[in-house]
């Protein structure tokens, strides 16, 4: 097999540097610095046919303007975080809650009931209260200050 020497050449935003060893299929590894600064090792064969030209900085470049060429996707994005929750669902308190209230529950360690709140992996709510009532109501005040539709008690069952 032919080995091409691709030492100092540009493929995109890629300048080959040297070669680093063969793949398992015989293809020359080449060490490559992209315009950005990064470092990556790729195949020969791919850098002259042309499928790999960047070290994946041109991919979430292009990825980010097709993005923002988008109206409809930028309004999304500048839409407050509360745009996104479903309301069609309907919100049922769970089963295995013990407080009845969505959010609030019994914290032993600390003797206090705690209310919580999370929205998109951030906790918006978390604090204890020394009574139920006090923080079912900060539960419910922070989900409207939030946009959170309101729950739906569950009935419970009878024999």
């Amino acid at each position: 097999m032919k080995t091409f020497d691709l030492t100092n050449q540009r493929f995109g935003r890629l300048v080959a540097l040297h070669q680093v060893g063969h793949a398992a299929n015989g293809n020359a590894l080449w060490q490559c610095q992209c315009d950005c600064g990064n470092v990556i090792v790729t195949d020969g064969y791919r850098l002259r046919r042309g499928n790999v030209r960047s070290c994946g900085c041109l991919r979430r470049e292009r990825s980010r303007q097709r993005l923002l060429q988008q109206p409809e996707t930028v309004a999304k994005m500048n839409a407050p975080i509360t745009a996104s929750i479903n309301r069609n669902i309907p919100q049922h308190v769970s089963a295995r809650n013990r407080s009845g209230v969505t959010g609030v529950s019994w914290d032993a360690q600390a003797d206090r009931w705690l209310a919580r709140l999370m929205i998109h992996g951030q906790l918006v709510l978390n604090r204890h209260y020394p009574s139920l009532v006090e923080a079912a109501a900060a539960r419910r005040r922070a989900e409207r200050e939030y946009g959170i539709p309101a729950r739906i008690p569950r009935m419970k069952k009878r024999d």
